[in-house]
């Protein structure tokens, strides 16, 4: 029974680091774009907005899932890897992002975030999830 309980703690810290890691991720990609980011996807129903932030939870996300899954035997220290890791994610995601607007026409984050579909949208995505897995591969 022990066991059981031991275990729900664990995962109630490692889901609590990993809501905590998704919502700066929220917050990382409000910033990088105009506006208000809940009202573009909540209102006014913005796909690119979606499809950006989406990609960027789910990197996100994968990146806290590979750092448990493969997660040191010591608890503490499998908690600060995540930590790590997934400001490690977020931080090479924001780079990536800095990058791609350097290099392309325009203002990234605006274009990002028009009301008609984009292609910019699925280049930042795949920037997203391709940081995500490279991270993600080097946890291991």
């Amino acid at each position: 029974m022990s066991d059981i309980v031991n275990g729900l703690g664990r995962a109630t810290a490692y889901g609590a680091l990993g809501v905590v890691l998704l919502i700066l991720g929220i917050v990382l990609v409000d910033l990088l774009t105009p506006g208000k980011l809940g009202r573009q996807i909540w209102e006014q129903r913005n796909r690119n907005a979606a499809l950006l932030l989406s990609s960027a939870l789910l990197g996100i996300g994968g990146i806290v899932f590979t750092s448990i899954w493969t997660t040191y035997t010591d608890f503490g220290k499998g908690l600060v890897s995540t930590a790590a890791f997934g400001l490690l994610g977020l931080v090479m995601m924001a780079v990536a992002f800095w990058v791609v607007d350097l290099i392309t026409p325009g203002r990234l984050g605006a274009t990002l975030v028009e009301p008609e579909p984009h292609p910019a949208v699925w280049v930042t995505v795949s920037c997203n999830l391709a940081v995500s897995a490279i991270i993600s591969a080097s946890i291991a």
